[in-house]
């Protein structure tokens, strides 16, 4: 197979846009192209439950056109954009048949992303942006005002999320010195988190019309859709933001301050701040509200929450991945597979089983994905779904057409 795109996805859920890109993909570098997808798990970067489960987006993945799913572990998926970013990418990387990573963005060229993600890794940005942010402005923007010195206007395109995502992949392909070549195309339809026309909307949107009990099927492709309603009708899911409010609270509240003051990104007072919150507030988004600093994003006290909640500290998600775990596949997918068992730099985990015979600390890492998977069930109406240990008998969705 001489060309192999890998993807970084969440795919929360798969829709008409995500189709688009894949077959953008596939219409530059010829329709024998295999795709392998990198998944955030049952937890996503945004610091909350995916509205179905990992295998069930996997599922659809695999139907409507990727060839291979794999998981992001929880440390990797629950982590900053550039953590994330670098796992995902370093695990792209590790598996020895991927040449080369397809992403969106706003800007849809690869140089100006390429001049800004050159800045971000220059040694002395990191002391320019707390320099910028003495004054009292955000991390976001002491960012850009610092690499508007080295690249002038082309750090507005750091006010874009895609284009920051698309940044970070740049950033890890570069730092890692990976070998696949980087290729974006212009997102279309609705920008992230606003609202849409036609048959193109954004996943946020999407999750909006589920939690308003809304039909997404004319946004998603038909076989994507057959997965959901299925998932739908067995009681598990769609996964709505405060399906799991109880279960966290509860464990938010049993927690002490030293396991607040380790999690990631607790520096300048924010662990203090979730801890003291989180042991007076009534509901997750009083926490949240309580919590604030105008100097960060929402974002970042939803990551710390969910990371306190799941029991990721500080430096969980350093260097990349140490696994592969498979969650679905098709025929193409299978032959990927068996390049690389061949190739690979880290374990191919098709069998959860298997897992089990892994070194520490691999063991650990997909034992704690795997519990994380126990408290995303409790959320499902389904009560005989909720069963603890499924991420251990779960074997991967093999697609057949």
């Amino acid at each position: 197979m001489q060309n192999v795109i890998g993807i970084v996805a969440e795919y929360n859920p798969f829709h008409n846009g995500h189709s688009l890109h894949l077959e953008d993909a596939r219409a530059r570098l010829g329709e024998e192209s295999g795709v392998v997808c990198v998944m955030s798990g049952d937890f996503v970067q945004r610091g909350e439950a995916a509205v179905y489960s990992k295998f069930a987006r996997a599922e659809a993945a695999v139907r409507c056109g990727a060839d291979l799913v794999l998981e992001l572990p929880l440390p990797w998926a629950l982590s900053s954009a550039e953590g994330f970013a670098r796992g995902a990418v370093g695990l792209l990387g590790q598996i020895g048949v991927v040449t080369h990573l397809s992403f969106g963005s706003e800007c849809g060229e690869i140089e100006p992303l390429r001049r800004v993600a050159e800045a971000l890794l220059d040694p002395g940005i990191g002391a320019d942006i707390r320099a910028e942010m003495q004054t009292g402005d955000s991390f976001a923007a002491a960012r850009q005002r610092a690499v508007s010195k080295r690249v002038g206007a082309l750090a507005e395109l750091l006010e874009a999320p895609n284009n920051i995502l698309a940044v970070e992949y740049l950033k890890a392909l570069y730092d890692q010195r990976l070998s696949l070549r980087p290729m974006t195309v212009r997102r279309a339809g609705a920008g992230h988190d606003a609202a849409g026309e036609g048959r193109l909307r954004s996943a946020s949107e999407l999750r909006s019309f589920l939690g308003a009990g809304r039909d997404i099927r004319p946004y998603v492709p038909a076989l994507a859709a057959n997965v959901y309603a299925r998932e739908t009708e067995l009681g598990r899911g769609p996964v709505l933001p405060d399906a799991l409010e109880t279960a966290m609270l509860s464990r938010l509240r049993m927690l002490p301050r030293e396991v607040y003051l380790a999690l990631p990104d607790a520096d300048e007072g924010l662990g203090n701040a979730l801890y003291h919150a989180a042991h007076e507030e009534a509901t997750l988004s009083a926490v949240l509200a309580a919590a604030k600093s105008r100097r960060y994003a929402l974002s970042r006290l939803r990551r710390m929450t969910m990371c306190a909640a799941l029991g990721v500290a500080s430096g969980m998600a350093e260097g990349t991945p140490p696994y592969a775990r498979v969650l679905a596949a098709n025929e193409r997918g299978r032959g990927l597979l068996r390049e690389m068992n061949e190739r690979s730099a880290v374990p191919i985990v098709t069998k959860p089983a298997a897992a089990r015979t892994l070194p520490e600390p691999v063991r650990g890492v997909f034992a704690h994905t795997a519990d994380a998977h126990d408290l995303y069930v409790l959320a499902y109406t389904a009560r005989e779904e909720r069963r603890c240990g499924g991420d251990w008998r779960r074997s991967p969705t093999m697609v057949s057409f």
